[in-house]
């Protein structure tokens, strides 16, 4: 468990230090690397697009700053003016620094709502997260409802469901719940009617070890996705919005807790919450680094392969199964 992480997550809210005057509108929003999901995210403000006039932001990280470059440069030759904003990168290529990270989403985040003259709701998300912040924090033992959730999703395979207006929730849990929480999850994006009742409807032994987590607001298909689910898998989880709240607050609200969420998943698995080396070896890939010096491939005995020939054996004596030549040098090797 990263110690480091849960402080971080503790003082969060009220953290963003950058600019708080708004730009000029109309505005254009695009996201690359670790910028990739505050723009999702903020699509609740402005719509994830080039505009030709006015002001483009660009979030990235420098593992993506190829692509933020094309971007930037497009919107510019368009007419509009470029607001880059990164978590590093040479000075030229940034307008505005933020901490990098897995929670570089509240920075990119909070930087948009400011830039775009939503400054209430970004003083609304604050009040929002502070408030989980008191009630999720370690020292919160009983009825921590991170913690709490953390527990029933321990062991099972998350299935994320939300709205359409709010598919950027299945989004960051997610990458959440494999980076933090190092638990893999599957969101189920688009119409949820034909994966519920396809998957599990036909093969009922597949609704094992799964969970379904409903992220905010539940429309009536998602009320009707819930009623197939109820007998074919082992729970439904409904994470609503806090307070009531709606809109961008209360989407990077729901961000914030799945963040604390993930944290105590590792905690439970006896994980580290840190970021795994390996990130930080293929993210410096990307910005540019030797591939050959990265050494991104897990050591072979960490490795876990699938005996495929056992596999489809099923009953037989894998000894009365021959293996062709090539296939023995391998082994061999």
């Amino acid at each position: 468990m990263s110690t480091h992480l849960l402080t971080l997550l503790e003082t969060l809210p009220g953290s963003y230090s950058g600019p708080t005057r708004p730009e000029d509108a109309p505005y254009g929003l695009v996201g690359a690397g670790e910028g990739q999901l505050a723009a999702h995210l903020a699509q609740t403000l402005v719509a994830s697009s080039l505009t030709r006039s006015g002001t483009q932001f660009v979030l990235s990280s420098p593992d993506a700053a190829a692509l933020a470059t094309d971007y930037a440069d497009l919107a510019s030759v368009a007419g509009a003016q470029v607001r880059r904003v990164a978590t590093g990168g040479t000075p030229e290529e940034i307008d505005t620094l933020v901490p990098g990270g897995p929670l570089a989403t509240y920075h990119f985040a909070q930087y948009v709502a400011h830039a775009t003259g939503h400054s209430e709701d970004a003083q609304a998300a604050d009040t929002l997260i502070a408030d989980l912040a008191a009630r999720c924090a370690p020292h919160v033992t009983e009825n921590n409802p991170a913690r709490d959730l953390a527990w029933s999703l321990w062991g099972r395979l998350p299935l994320l469901l939300a709205a359409p207006d709010a598919d950027a929730l299945p989004h960051a849990w997610q990458q959440l719940l494999a980076r933090t929480g190092k638990t893999l999850s599957v969101p189920l994006i688009g119409d949820p009617l034909p994966l519920v009742t396809g998957a599990f409807e036909a093969q009922h032994e597949k609704g094992d070890a799964k969970v379904a987590v409903i992220l905010g607001d539940a429309d009536d298909t998602l009320l009707l996705a819930r009623e197939v689910l109820e007998s074919r898998i082992d729970e439904i989880i409904h994470v609503p919005y806090p307070d009531g709240a709606v809109g961008y607050p209360a989407q990077l609200a729901l961000w914030y807790f799945g963040a604390w969420v993930a944290a105590y998943l590792a905690e439970r698995y006896g994980a580290s919450a840190a970021d795994q080396p390996v990130l930080g070896r293929a993210q410096g890939v990307m910005s540019g680094e030797d591939r050959e010096q990265a050494r991104l491939a897990a050591p072979r005995d960490d490795l876990r392969r699938t005996n495929v020939v056992k596999d489809w054996a099923d009953d037989q004596d894998v000894a009365d199964v021959e293996l062709d030549e090539d296939e023995d040098d391998r082994d061999e090797e």
